[in-house]
């Protein structure tokens, strides 16, 4: 309850010897400007179509893998916003991710570390469904020898 009354209050201050109505007035237009700020300011991550093109200009890049979801961190170390959006139109499913950041430099930053473990990741960690695939292979391709007799093992 303590919680909910201290993140509920606003906290003014102001220097001044006498409060009129002119100067408190002010302060309240200030402190409501702040807030506004505060809320309109664009988050970064995953987030809608309709909250991410309030923030500006948007680009886009295409992706067919599924990767995107370890993108986030990096999206909000460097304060990117992005959004997904799915087109249905082709026929292998591709998705669209429109971006959009204060800087270039910092998109550019996300994505250039971004690429750079996941190409850490392939080189040094190969795929399990791979290499399960080649021991498949490897199974099925194996020339196996059938013997007729049963061995019973050793007779008392």
């Amino acid at each position: 309850m303590q919680e909910e009354l201290e993140n509920r209050s606003v906290v003014l201050a102001t220097r001044a010897t006498k409060m009129t109505a002119q100067t408190l007035a002010k302060l309240m237009r200030t402190a409501l400007r702040k807030t506004n700020e505060a809320h309109y300011t664009p988050k970064a991550g995953r987030q809608s179509m309709k909250q991410l093109s309030k923030g500006g200009e948007l680009s886009n890049v295409e992706i067919t893998s599924n990767n995107i979801k370890a993108f986030d961190p990096y999206a909000r170390k460097y304060n990117v916003g992005y959004s997904l959006k799915k087109d249905a139109t082709t026929d292998p499913l591709r998705w669209l991710v429109f971006f959009r950041s204060k800087s270039l430099d910092s998109m550019n930053a996300a994505f250039s570390e971004f690429t750079a473990r996941m190409i850490k990741r392939e080189r040094d960690k190969p795929s399990i469904h791979e290499t399960m695939r080649e021991h498949r292979d490897i199974d099925r391709n194996k020339v196996r020898e059938r013997t007729r007799g049963r061995d019973r093992g050793p007779e008392l």
